[in-house]
């Protein structure tokens, strides 16, 4: 910025520029992607500002390098950490920088603030710091539980935000009761010299009433609601226009044999699969995906709402669509029997699965069958009992789908793709829609068929895209960094497992499946992760760490995901002889915003498995479980149940049997006593001794250990075999309904994530 710059709007700085009102919203997303590298800064009312250590802030000009942009956590004890931005910064402090409540102002959780370091540590020798700024809010709005005291309404927030309840005025206020969940807008942030104080905005129910919980979460975390009425007229108006006429402008694959693979519950098919053996011996895949972008015209309603929601949102018991129903569960849905338009790509194989030669079509397909995996799986355990089921095309198509997939799989985990197993809970829900229990999904051999397809034609479509050299949406999974893989190498040894150098895949691969199936599993699969950067949109040229691929995107699921329909449209530009528009600086700010939904939706999908489970575990008091112990600190040990997949603490206070010290280097909890140690993966016996559903709490007590877990020392050279999972691009284990709330009391479908 130059010398004397005044701090304005976004909308301001756009038109300085002599750019266009449309324009204004990608200002403020450039804006805020500057904020987010500490380039520039918010100051009141949103005014653009030069960021701290820039030369244009004489305030710190005089030692730029102690000034620190980061995001900031607050303890439930008052005090915080502050998570740098930068990764060299982080890897030069290596640890958070600790902040203590009178240094941290009203910095709330998830704030973007930037913080003075000191140059003396804490006692027990941390980065101690200062907030000096809150750079950007993450939100003003919360939710909470609204109570009166002393003739005043308050709130108790949510989590553990903040550690004191917010004043919200008059008892009464939005004529909420004592109980209610209520949503308020924070008027003044609280800190160690002021109370905070806010208003309440929406009252949402009775704490405790079925969907309550949902809703608060919708809440919490903005997620979109109903369809504004303009964008439901225009559906409207597609399905007033389509027909199921075969048409001349697209390829007729209608005679071809063709199916669906889905959860037995799924509403729409996005994806659908032929396959033939060529006369060369070759396989010529057809990935036949619905055309979404046909219903979607460019500018309209439809398309606004859709880049704004980015994303469809799965919560255990309704689904927030990106398009609404008439579009992703009818005129879109590649329903059996009937002629439903495709983008397709049709891939060609060697018989040992190398890729030769792609082609993309616009194309018309009418479906032959509607699997359900479980259906599928059963096919393939018993294949005789199907052949009076299935038409001869139908019954052959699935044997040969199996057959090219498990080629496919192998060549691609032994080309280096990694493949994690992270358990994903499954909340099961009653006829009252309340829950009755969670389950652990399995990965099974009909999921993996539909993944290695959808894999094969996302990585094609992303080749053939970058040999004509277009710029475009890719999936990125960076380059894991060093120091990250150091500290996991250090993890890994510690646990008693024999390791190299983890910045070799190959490495990481052997060590994932030498704890398959072992007590330990869970916690070095999720050291894994953590080492992993976050896989996100972007036009920068930056591979698939993760699936080992040069070129990637999404391109099979555009019902539920804006990137893959922008993939659709450059596809249809080339189908027609276009060149597709290009712009790198648009679709960088498209990728961070799709990607900020994205990580928004997830969050909001865990958050409320978490409640939900609470809610449930707490009608559970003083029952005995069996867990493992998947994190072991100076303060307790972590654990999950191995048949009811919730986490909850034990805390070291809790543990009376004996005196327990903390060793960092096994992570383990030992005491004086014989036997009496606990450390990752071991095997333990819990009673549940307190839950609080508001502030995300399950306390377990100690009951006895049931087994240790084995130290692992031998090094295998090459893992037995593969196995699924939960990388950032890993594929779950179905899809979801698009939208609308699911019936209770039915196993919940997963969506497939690349």
């Amino acid at each position: 910025m130059r010398p004397g710059y005044q701090p304005v709007k976004p909308r301001v700085i756009a038109k300085k520029l002599g750019l266009s009102k449309e324009l204004v919203p990608q200002v403020r997303q450039a804006v805020k992607r500057l904020v987010k590298q500490g380039k520039v800064a918010y100051g009141s009312k949103h005014l653009v500002k030069p960021a701290f250590g820039t030369a244009s802030t004489p305030k710190h000009s005089s030692a730029p390098k102690n000034i620190v942009t980061g995001t900031f956590r607050r303890a439930a004890a008052g005090f915080g950490f502050v998570r740098p931005k930068d990764l060299e910064v982080a890897k030069n402090l290596g640890e958070d920088i600790y902040v203590s409540e009178k240094r941290s102002q009203d910095a709330a959780s998830g704030d973007l603030v930037a913080v003075r370091l000191k140059t003396k540590r804490t006692p027990d020798d941390r980065v101690r710091g200062e907030v000096v700024e809150i750079v950007e809010r993450d939100t003003h709005q919360f939710v909470g539980v609204y109570f009166e005291q002393d003739g005043m309404g308050f709130v108790r927030i949510d989590g553990k935000v903040f550690d004191q309840s917010i004043c919200v005025g008059d008892a009464g206020a939005k004529d909420a009761r004592r109980g209610d969940k209520v949503v308020v807008e924070m008027v003044h942030f609280p800190s160690h010299t002021r109370a905070g104080e806010a208003v309440i905005v929406e009252v949402l129910g009775p704490r405790g009433t079925p969907g309550i919980d949902t809703l608060s979460i919708i809440r919490e975390y903005n997620l979109p609601d109903d369809f504004p009425e303009d964008v439901l007229d225009a559906a409207r108006l597609q399905a007033d226009q389509f027909d199921e006429a075969i048409t001349d402008d697209r390829q007729d694959f209608t005679n071809d044999t063709v199916v669906t693979i889905d959860p037995f519950d799924a509403r729409d098919f996005d994806d659908a699969i032929s396959l033939k053996r060529l006369e060369n011996g070759h396989w010529q895949l057809g990935v036949h995906i619905a055309d979404v972008s046909h219903f979607v015209p460019k500018g309209s309603a439809l398309e606004r709402e859709a880049k704004d929601r980015a994303t469809s949102v799965y919560l255990p018991d309704r689904v927030i669509p990106m398009l609404p129903e008439i579009i992703s569960n009818n005129l879109a849905s590649l329903q059996p029997h009937r002629v439903r338009y495709t983008k397709t790509a049709v891939i060609e194989f060697t018989p040992d699965g190398a890729p030769v030669a792609t082609e993309l079509y616009g194309g018309m397909i009418k479906s032959a069958h509607r699997f359900n995996y479980e259906e599928v799986d059963d096919y393939l355990a018993d294949k005789d009992s199907w052949r009076e089921k299935l038409t001869p095309e139908v019954f052959d198509l699935v044997g040969r789908m199996h057959e090219l997939a498990m080629v496919l799989r192998k060549r691609r985990l032994e080309a280096g793709s990694i493949e994690l197993t992270l358990p994903e809970v499954k909340i099961d829900l009653d006829k009252e829609g309340k829950v009755s229990g969670a389950h652990l999904v399995k990965h099974t051999q009909s999921h993996q068929i539909i993944e290695e397809f959808m894999l094969a034609a996302n990585e094609a479509v992303a080749t053939l895209f970058h040999r004509k050299e277009l710029s475009f949406l890719r999936r990125v999974h960076g380059l894991p960094d060093k120091f990250k893989l150091k500290t996991l190498s250090s993890f890994v040894r510690e646990l008693g497992i024999e390791c190299e150098s983890l910045e070799s895949r190959f490495e990481i691969k052997r060590i994932v499946e030498l704890v398959r199936g072992e007590p330990e599993e869970r916690a070095v699969h999720y050291a894994v992760l953590r080492s992993m950067k976050k896989a996100v949109y972007s036009p920068e040229v930056e591979g698939h760490y993760a699936l080992n691929s040069d070129h990637y995107c999404h391109f099979t699921s555009p019902i539920r995901r804006y990137p893959d329909l922008t993939i659709h449209r450059m596809a249809d530009d080339l189908v027609r002889g276009r060149t597709p528009a290009t712009d790198f600086d648009q679709q960088s700010l498209l990728g961070e915003h799709c990607s900020e939904r994205e990580q928004r939706a997830e969050s909001a999908e865990r958050e409320l498995i978490k409640v939900k489970l609470l809610t449930y575990m707490s009608q559970r008091i003083g029952e005995e479980i069996d867990a493992i112990v998947t994190g072991v600190e100076r303060f307790g040990l972590f654990a999950i149940g191995t048949e009811l997949p919730a986490e909850g603490l034990i805390h070291i206070s809790s543990m009376q049997d004996d005196n327990y010290r903390f060793d960092p280097n096994t992570h383990s909890l030992t005491g004086f006593r014989e036997g009496n140690s606990y450390r990752l993966g071991d095997l333990i016996r819990v009673e549940v001794a307190h839950v609080d559903s508001d502030r995300r709490e399950l306390d377990f007590r100690l009951v006895g250990q049931k087994k240790r877990a084995a130290k692992k020392t031998e090094k295998r050279k090459t893992p037995k075999r593969g196995a699924h999972i939960g990388m950032p691009d890993g594929k779950k284990a179905g899809k979801k309904k698009s939208g609308g709330k699911k019936k209770p009391g039915k196993a919940k479908g997963q969506r497939r994530k690349r």
